[in-house]
């Protein structure tokens, strides 16, 4: 890795925390050339209207998504439902096939709570940090949390909402999240009691799926019907810890999206579907630092920005493998 791409990796880890993006300090010789060549290119917007009109929007990856997804979810339903002891207890806890999972920002959670280390916490937490830290830590936000997919739902009607004019999104400092993260570990040590998972809706929504809902599926109606009508994607965004827990643990994953400046024609489609598009503030014209650049440890890889470029230039990436994809 080039010591531009470090430097641009240390400010996504910055971003992850809260941080807006900015323009990078230094470009390399080869990426300038490129930002030249497109400045002074005309051509370049007829080919980037040609090409948002022809654009195959297959939604290959979100279709994987949710199917996985569902299955996840329903793995749970039907192991309690028909007590086959495939895979026991919810997202926040579970046996699969006898191996311990633990999620990790519930173990946290408990450990806070109860001012020590618990041993038998931490072969379930190992086993799912690892797991994470391959796939990329906010996976699990976009293909295994059922709230992401409600939210992704509510988002949809949002968006058509908003193209009536009839609400606007009202954002909000992204730095809460981290703020909120602090808070409810602090709650956790002060009160001994998880507080996070009392109002959590992946919790709610995996417990509810399980073993029948409550009357907490009311805070999470509350929280789409805010998210629909004031803010978009609201809870995932500025509050949910979990996010921020896993974002930190896929900092080092090798798998990623990969952004190629050279075919880009910076229509901004990809930002406009993302659901965290401060991450791909390297995608806008004249700010990536290199030809081919990672996206950051925030990304969920839900794949919505694959599915969306028209020229290919964002793809799903193993580090050290991308010549075998």
């Amino acid at each position: 890795m080039s010591e531009l791409l470090k430097r641009r990796f240390r400010d996504q880890i910055k971003v992850l925390f809260g941080r807006e993006p900015s323009k990078p300090a230094a470009i390399s010789p080869k990426a300038q050339e490129i930002h030249f060549y497109k400045r002074g290119n005309r051509d370049l917007i007829a080919e980037k209207l040609h090409a948002r009109a022809h654009a195959e929007h297959k939604h290959k990856w979100r279709n994987r998504r949710w199917a996985t997804l569902i299955l996840v979810n329903l793995l749970f339903v039907v192991s309690f439902s028909f007590d086959v002891q495939l895979l026991e207890g919810a997202l926040t806890a579970s046996r699969f096939v006898g191996f311990h999972l633990i999620d990790l920002n519930s173990a946290l959670q408990v450990m806070l709570a109860h001012k020590h280390v618990i041993r038998n916490l931490l072969i379930g937490t190992l086993t799912v940090a690892i797991l994470w830290a391959l796939l990329g830590g906010r996976t699990f936000c976009s293909w295994v949390c059922p709230y992401h997919l409600l939210a992704e739902w509510a988002e949809k009607l949002h968006l058509y909402l908003a193209k009536k004019k009839l609400v606007t999104d009202q954002s909000i400092r992204r730095e809460l999240r981290t703020v909120f993260w602090v808070l409810f570990a602090v709650l956790a040590v002060v009160t001994g009691y998880t507080v996070f998972e009392a109002i959590s809706p992946t919790g709610i929504l995996s417990r509810a799926l399980i073993y029948g809902p409550g009357l907490a599926l009311l805070w999470v109606f509350a929280l789409l019907v805010f998210e629909v009508f004031f803010s978009r994607r609201a809870w995932c965004r500025y509050v949910c810890p979990i996010g921020l827990t896993y974002g930190v643990v896929g900092i080092v994953s090798p798998l990623r999206i990969k952004y190629t400046l050279k075919d880009c024609f910076h229509e901004g489609d990809c930002r406009k579907v993302c659901l965290v598009p401060h991450v791909l503030d390297t995608v806008i014209k004249g700010r990536a630092v290199e030809t081919e650049v990672p996206i950051g440890p925030d990304c969920t890889r839900c794949g919505l920005c694959v599915d969306t470029c028209p020229t290919g230039s964002l793809k799903f990436d193993v580090k050290g493998l991308s010549k075998l994809m």
